[in-house]
């Protein structure tokens, strides 16, 4: 669990220091063009105001993401797109 944990703080300390324009050697950026929120939420069974506060943001922002009315932008995406490729992982370091 510990190498796990390990993996997705240097995975997220690397997108913090990418987004913030620093060169971070070895790093391939692929986060998709669109991002289906509803669908990366019901992957971890999470109504949408759970999901809103397992993030850290509001439900009306969850909302807007949803109905497209919004696009998730920084860390906010770069934790949609982690949670996409490993759901069960991020929820057990959330709840850590």
């Amino acid at each position: 669990m510990s190498e796990v944990y390990d993996s997705i703080m240097r995975g997220l300390a690397e997108a913090e220091a990418h987004l913030k324009g620093e060169d971070v050697p070895g790093l391939v950026v692929h986060i998709p063009a669109e991002i289906d929120v509803a669908a990366i939420r019901e992957t971890t069974g999470l109504s949408q105001s759970k999901f809103a506060d397992w993030i850290g943001v509001s439900k009306r922002t969850v909302e807007n993401w949803e109905q497209g009315r919004r696009v998730p932008q920084g860390p906010a995406r770069v934790l949609l797109a982690i949670i996409r490729k490993e759901p069960d992982v991020v929820q057990r370091m959330l709840a850590a």
